[in-house]
């Protein structure tokens, strides 16, 4: 790894002073190379945050451009942007926040490709800030196929979610939850979303992937956290791999 430069070192003073948390690490944040899929509420956070902390690559995945009404949620975006591609104004504004952030973008559908396959497989960790099951099925294959870690984040109406996913021996996928879920019932679209829930799930998911490059604290595998604004409540359950999952339970 690169040694951090003394630039850096002064933007980075608050973390590297945290107890446990030195300079190595955030040399690995550094280092890092993190791959957000989706631009929207969760996906700005996510990017924002990661940027600033200084993540030394990211890479941006939405075909969406923006509109009037993604600006209550998306940070990354005014009302001048409207009709722009997101991802490249997100990498626009990023790049202000801090120019030593390497941004990749792709204006273009996450798919079951090979293409995708192999963006995965290069990267260290994989958010996932889609608004569709579907889509979060596909992410979720990929990144079992190429063991690249997963974070996945949801928002809708007054309710979030976060939940990790590292491959290790008895840890579920996406898809061992997925079952739980029913018959898909729409994205914000159509439920709607109170705008800072997506700011509390993206920095949670901003804060687990932080965590998880630099090996932070403690592990949360299997935990699924689950959030209740209306409530203003926490709960995490332990989630087991489901023996009967349509991905994960083949033999490897």
């Amino acid at each position: 790894m690169m040694p951090l430069s003394d630039n850096a070192l002064l933007r980075y003073d608050r973390q590297i002073a945290l107890k446990d948390f030195d300079i190595d690490k955030q040399q690995q944040l550094a280092a890092a190379k993190v791959m957000i899929v989706g631009m929207g509420g969760l996906g700005c956070v996510v990017a924002t945050y990661l940027a600033s902390s200084g993540i030394g690559q990211l890479t941006l995945v939405d075909p969406d451009t923006v509109s009037l009404s993604n600006l209550p949620r998306q940070i990354l975006f005014t009302e001048t942007d409207c009709g722009k591609a997101k991802v490249e104004v997100a990498q626009h504004q990023l790049a202000m926040r801090n120019p030593e952030c390497r941004v990749n973008i792709a204006q273009q559908a996450f798919d079951e490709s090979s293409e995708w396959l192999a963006h995965c497989a290069e990267q260290q960790i994989v958010i996932d800030c889609t608004d569709q099951l579907s889509s979060r099925q596909q992410i979720n294959r990929h990144c079992f196929a190429t063991s690249t870690p997963l974070i996945s984040g949801a928002a809708i109406r007054m309710e979030g979610c976060v939940i990790s996913f590292t491959w290790q021996k008895d840890e579920p996928c996406y898809e061992c939850l997925s079952h739980f879920f029913g018959e898909p019932i729409g994205s914000c679209v159509e439920n709607g979303v109170m705008a800072p829930l997506t700011g509390i799930i993206g920095s949670l998911q901003a804060m687990e992937a932080i965590r998880h490059l630099t090996q932070y604290g403690s592990t949360t595998q299997g935990r699924y956290l689950l959030y209740d604004a209306m409530n203003f409540s926490f709960t995490s359950l332990k989630v087991k791999r489901n023996p009967h999952c349509r991905l994960c339970a083949y033999p490897q």
